[in-house]
């Protein structure tokens, strides 16, 4: 399994941003511009609470185990990739929601003068902090899950290849 890469994730949020703030000029021009949802921010921050709340658990688990605790719980390696995955998709996710709610609300910022255009900015402006902390909640989920380097392991097996 590859890390997630931030190049990625920023130019995700890049392109995204882009495109979302011509389609929201496009759109303006031919028709009013739909509103940012409320929901948009409780969501991404939610999600971002349960990558924290699942890397932290995994964490004290792992640091039992490794200090051989007795009644230490171990972490099964499946659970623990599938955490990684949901991570690293949720980190993509975020990084495309969060750029096309960044590139809504800088188009808003040319109409701040009406009260609605201000509360949609807003929840935009929210929409992308939350996304950063999916995203660096993912990150956190990715480097707790990570493996130790092993080099007796990759030395023997380029000596074999």
């Amino acid at each position: 399994m590859k890390e997630l890469r931030i190049r990625v994730l920023a130019g995700v949020f890049v392109v995204a941003g882009v495109l979302s703030w011509a389609g929201a000029r496009l759109w303006n021009a031919v028709a009013t511009l739909p509103s940012v949802p409320v929901a948009a921010p409780i969501v991404l921050a939610l999600i971002a609470v349960v990558l924290l709340s699942t890397a932290l658990s995994l964490r004290a688990r792992l640091k039992a185990q490794r200090e051989r605790r007795p009644g230490a719980k171990g972490v099964d390696p499946l659970m623990a990739a599938r955490a990684v995955v949901f991570g690293q998709a949720s980190a993509l996710v975020a990084a495309l929601v969060a750029g096309m709610y960044g590139g809504t609300g800088v188009f808003l910022l040319e109409l701040l003068d009406l009260p609605t255009r201000r509360d949609q900015a807003l929840y935009a402006a929210f929409s992308v902090v939350a996304g950063i902390a999916v995203i660096a909640a993912a990150i956190f989920l990715e480097r707790v899950c990570k493996l130790p380097e092993d080099d007796e392991h990759d030395n023997g097996a380029a000596s074999a290849a």
